[in-house]
């Protein structure tokens, strides 16, 4: 799926990448001071749009966001617009295009201080946008914090200046009503604490050529369901239960309830057959609680083995409630050797802490890790931004990783990844990890491929908990999942 520009809609830019962009287009033809005169135009229409005149501050900085400030200034003030200039720094020291606008501006230009807010109904940063690298000078978190105590709205270009353009990382930014960025978003538009503080995200088209974006190596994306909803798997008119996939979970004892919500999330997304493996002494307690899961009793040292063995399984998961212990870990090293999609969840993931090497070479076959951040942790010793960690876990143990939050990163062990942003608040709540778990297991199980799966299992888990709104429990979501099939069907 691509848009006019020839580039997944999607698509999101690292602050690299904008940047060759940006040098593209010149290279094309396309004068740096078109691009800039287009980005502060579409940042004063949109404030047009939302809002009547009043009172403006723009806060420009003296690179080519603050280049992109003055245009906007200008444009309002054109429109009868009560327009002030703050300038971070001195005006001869601004270059390029940014400097080329600046001296079309034709009113006062003042210095970047909190008395430069004074009659402000409305504040422009165009400080720093997403190239910010360094923690904010004390005058700029100055005026910063003072455009948040006093409440005023603001209209950030590109991102809040303050937020880490490739991480989201927050190091003093103001809240904005609205960012305005270009081309495509950025990590910080999707990432947390980033996209709390970014308000709506508007993207323009400033006119960079189409051409130009085939050259980026695009390898992240926000999540949405043009990404995957072609390789969902859908029932056919000749098929019958065993051509849809037989998921196979272990189910826990004593905590019985993770895998069974994982287990329905699973039948509900479309498994033609889900059969949960327990404990001998659990069994009565899952046979009671499953109609149309069938639970199989693991009696025997060598039960598991036997169940791995039938070719009829097509993907298994381990962790829901399974306790960490030897046990679990003993079951999860058996179930890789099979070769055959696994998802390793919970306590199936904690049992490889300060073993990773170990987990990597026991990966046989397309698997998935869904840890949350503690899990991670206890895994994977790696730092930096939520994506930089994912993709780095990834890489490591040739697993696609879900990398689980409120922005839950998907990221495979080629580099992708994809950004979950549909996730509502309400899912936080016990269990409901469980249920992405079974999700995900049940369109493996199906036949689809585990990166797409992943993001398909995620975004349709958000989808399920917008759905039903506040008030939420876990054993609610899987009864909503048919909704949101039927709703992707539609679309």
């Amino acid at each position: 799926m691509t848009d006019e520009s020839g580039l997944d809609p999607f698509a999101l830019l690292s602050v690299a990448q904008m940047t060759e962009a940006d040098r593209g287009a010149i290279a094309a033809g396309t004068a740096g001071s078109v691009l800039m005169q287009n980005a502060g135009n579409a940042v004063a229409l949109e404030i047009m749009r939302r809002w009547s005149p009043r009172p403006v501050t723009v806060l420009c900085g003296p690179g080519n966001n603050g280049g992109d400030g003055f245009v906007a200034a200008a444009v309002l003030a054109r429109s009868a617009w009560p327009v002030r200039v703050a300038l971070l720094g001195d005006r001869r020291d601004l270059r390029g295009d940014a400097q080329l606008h600046a001296s079309r501006w034709q009113g006062a230009i003042e210095a970047v201080a909190p008395a430069a807010l004074e009659g402000a109904a409305l504040v422009v940063d165009a400080l720093f946008g997403s190239g910010l690298n360094r923690p904010l000078d004390p005058p700029v978190a100055a005026i910063l914090s003072a455009v948040a105590q006093r409440s005023l709205p603001l209209v950030a270009i590109d991102v809040p200046s303050g937020v880490m353009g490739d991480s989201g990382e927050n190091v003093g930014a103001a809240p904005a009503a609205c960012t305005v960025t270009f081309a495509r978003k950025k990590p910080a538009h999707v990432l947390l604490p980033g996209r709390e503080l970014c308000g709506e995200v508007v993207v323009a088209d400033i006119g960079i050529p189409s051409a130009v974006f085939g050259s980026l190596g695009i390898d992240t994306w926000e999540n949405d369901p043009h990404a995957w909803r072609a390789q969902l798997p859908s029932a056919k008119a000749a098929g019958n239960k065993y051509t849809r996939g037989h998921a196979l979970l272990c189910g826990g004892y004593p905590m019985t309830g993770a895998a069974r919500m994982a287990a329905r999330a699973a039948a509900r997304i479309g498994a033609g057959l889900t059969t949960i493996a327990v404990p001998q002494a659990a069994f009565s307690i899952y046979a009671a609680a499953l109609t149309s899961i069938m639970v199989q009793p693991l009696a025997q040292p060598d039960d598991l083995a036997r169940l791995l063995g039938d070719s009829r399984y097509t993907a298994f998961l381990i962790g829901p409630g399974a306790g960490v212990n030897e046990i679990t870990r003993g079951a999860a090293f058996e179930i890789l050797e099979t070769g055959r999609p696994v998802l390793l969840d919970a306590d199936a993931i904690s049992v490889f802490a300060s073993r990773t090497d170990e987990l990597k070479l026991a990966i046989r076959g397309p698997c998935v890790l869904t840890p949350h951040e503690g899990e991670f942790g206890r895994l994977f010793d790696v730092t930096g931004s939520k994506l930089v960690r994912a993709r780095a876990a990834a890489r490591r143990s040739g697993a696609v990783i879900v990398l689980k939050g409120a922005d839950t990163v998907v990221a495979a062990p080629d580099g992708r990844a994809i950004v979950n942003t549909n996730a509502p608040a309400n899912l936080a709540t016990a269990g409901s990890g469980d249920v992405l778990g079974g999700l995900i297991l049940g369109l493996l199980a199906q036949g689809m491929d585990a990166y797409p799966a992943a993001a398909a299992g995620v975004w349709i888990h958000g989808a399920a908990a917008a759905a039903f709104g506040p008030g939420l429990m876990a054993e609610d979501l899987p009864d909503l999942v048919p909704a949101v099939l039927r709703g992707l069907d539609c679309n």
